[in-house]
């Protein structure tokens, strides 16, 4: 039976500062960001983001993962492995590095770790002519990725692609990629921070010296012989892939029911103000850059007023 004391959450997200970060969390989604350092990522649903309303405020996911088990994540999750899923927002006002994820299978025998990292990007904002990287050039070799690295030219031998605002590119793990300048994403992904940067542009990080590179291991997981695809969806569903799907829901003063179907549903706000209620449950407001999370055990909730989200939840 359903665990009455469980609700909609309000979180709190997580900033993070980076070497390429910039100020789009606070000039396009209203982040109040603390310091004048450049802001990279806004880390929206993760372990260690709180819950700010309700009996559980202070609580972080990870706690409440523990205590609440599959009343929160669903059926055929383990809480000792954490919360499944992460999304963030990320401000790239600088090129990422190149960097790979390892599979599932690659992160328990290479890391220890039980799960690797597909991840999705839904393009928010990107200035004209504003690029990503997919891969390696077609027929490119590990050797030859490899001398590209140690000479301080691996740039020369990637294949970028253009991107405009509404685009999606689902990154399965094994994609050799990096985000460029001039563009603001919602990312979706496994739960997992294992990246293997193979190339870093020759720059130094904040604290003056050379971020760590992970060659061997991001050469030896590396996807040489397929690409992803920029797509651009045209209805409601952005995303259907291995781990997570993900739905763009517009409304203009208007209500929609959803259902939850065992799965919890994590609701992030990228325009407008809307509210999200639950039969029995005292309805939360999201605002923009805001994000909410269904827990798995309540079956339906509405979302209403006018505004758009995006809404996540396990395959």
């Amino acid at each position: 039976m359903p665990d009455i004391s469980l609700y909609p959450l309000k979180l709190q997200p997580a900033l993070h500062v980076k070497v390429w970060g910039g100020r789009k969390l606070a000039e396009r989604l209203n982040k109040p960001l603390p310091t004048a350092e450049p802001y990279g990522e806004s880390w929206e649903l993760h372990d260690n983001v709180r819950v700010i309303n309700g009996s559980l405020r202070g609580k972080s996911l990870a706690e409440l993962t523990q205590e609440y088990g599959a009343e929160l994540i669903g059926e055929g999750n383990d809480p000792a492995d954490g919360f499944p899923l992460l999304a963030k927002f990320i401000d790239a006002n600088d090129w990422l590095s190149i960097q790979v994820h390892p599979n599932d299978a690659q992160a328990q025998a290479l890391e220890g770790e039980p799960r690797g990292k597909t991840e999705a990007w839904v393009v928010l904002d990107a200035d004209q002519g504003a690029k990503l990287i997919i891969g390696p050039e077609p027929g490119s070799s590990r050797r030859q990725l490899a001398d590209a690295i140690q000479q301080n030219r691996l740039e020369d031998l990637l294949l970028y692609t253009e991107v405009r605002t509404g685009d999606v590119l689902y990154i399965p793990a094994n994609t050799v990629h990096a985000l460029g300048p001039g563009i603001l994403i919602y990312e979706i992904q496994q739960s997992s921070d294992i990246t293997y940067r193979l190339y870093d542009w020759g720059r130094m990080g904040l604290d003056g010296r050379p971020r760590e590179l992970h060659i061997g291991k991001g050469l030896q997981v590396s996807n040489l012989d397929t690409l992803p695809r920029v797509q651009r969806p045209t209805g409601e569903l952005l995303i259907d892939g291995q781990y997570f799907r993900a739905w763009r829901h517009e409304l203009v003063k208007t209500e929609v029911e959803l259902e939850s179907e065992g799965r919890f549903q994590a609701l992030t706000c990228i325009a407008g103000s809307l509210l999200v209620e639950a039969q029995g449950h005292k309805p939360i407001e999201l605002a923009l850059g805001d994000t909410g999370l269904i827990p798995a055990c309540l079956d339906a909730y509405s979302l209403a007023g006018s505004g758009i989200i995006i809404r996540s939840c396990q395959r």
